[in-house]
């Protein structure tokens, strides 16, 4: 049953994250949020892992491969996003660099893990990203392009945020196929925090408000996002092909803009709402199951 719920609970939480994104941002250093958010999902994780008396592993290529993945997918992905738009990337800009991470994820999962996609899948992936160039264009035709000539180097870092991520997906399924995900999501979060401690010391001044707002943001921002929406997309990745599971990425930035249309009053015109029909047609051709002859 879970499995089943999964794609559509993921995308629904995994949205949240812009909001959270936007909401933590008067609030505290970007780097410095999300190694408070690492740091206690890891200590949420050893409570857990404690009560239900989770085994923990002792091959050592077991855990490195889990920091490891940690690294890829929180600390460059989420810290290389997070930072860029803290310092001035729009944020159009970046969900349309993200919306290259499932043509990429696509193309690299059939080279390294040799997945398999039907023309029609392939059409469902390339639909869908057309889709949200289409859904981004309005918002990026109002750009102002002098802001944009000096936005050279944090679009170079959401690149590789998104390379990073796409990576991270492909070594969750080549080398954590097996072992307990509460586990493997712990050493993961403990791989990020070591990651982004020295990233913070040397970038930020650390600050973070230490009031209810920041308490209740980060609340969401761990048991939300670090602890249901990214144990959802391990469990995807582990029961199916990590092809599919990243075209789910593409279903986030239109969640996100019907979030923002009733939270923020954002208004969305015919050219987003159809970019954003095509995308998500272009996913229920990646995911739709053939019914058997």
């Amino acid at each position: 049953m879970l499995l089943r719920l999964a794609p559509v609970l993921f995308v629904l939480i995994w949205s949240t994250g812009w909001i959270t994104a936007r909401a933590a941002a008067p609030l505290a250093d970007p780097l410095t949020f999300l190694f408070g958010r690492y740091a206690l999902a890891a200590l949420a994780l050893v409570v857990i892992i404690a009560l239900f008396r989770v085994p923990l592993p002792r091959d050592p290529r077991a855990i490195a491969h889990a920091m490891a993945s940690g690294v890829l997918l929180h600390a460059i992905y989420l810290g290389g996003v997070w930072y860029a738009i803290d310092h001035g990337l729009p944020t159009p800009l970046s969900g349309l660099i993200a919306a290259i991470q499932p043509l990429l994820t696509a193309v690299l999962a059939v080279a390294w893990l040799s997945e398999k996609l039907n023309p029609r899948q392939w059409l469902g992936l390339s639909l869908g990203f057309v889709g949200l160039v289409g859904a981004f264009l309005p918002r990026l035709a109002g750009l102002d392009g002098a802001a944009l000539s000096g936005a050279g180097g944090l679009i170079a870092i959401n690149v590789v945020a998104m390379v990073a991520v796409t990576l991270g997906s492909l070594y969750q399924k080549r080398f954590l196929a097996g072992g307990d995900l509460r586990v493997i999501a712990l050493l993961q979060y403990l791989g990020a925090a070591l990651a982004t401690l020295p990233a913070m010391l040397f970038l930020e001044e650390m600050h973070i408000a230490l009031t209810l707002e920041t308490g209740l943001v980060m609340a969401w921002a761990v048991i939300g996002l670090s602890l249901a929406a990214i144990g959802l997309y391990l469990l995807l990745i582990r029961h199916g092909a990590v092809s599919r599971a990243a075209t789910l990425i593409y279903l986030i930035p239109p969640a996100v803009a019907l979030e923002a249309f009733f939270l923020f009053g954002e208004g969305l015109g015919p050219i987003e709402i159809a970019g954003m029909g095509l995308t998500v047609f272009g996913v229920y051709l990646v995911n739709a199951r053939r019914k058997p002859a």
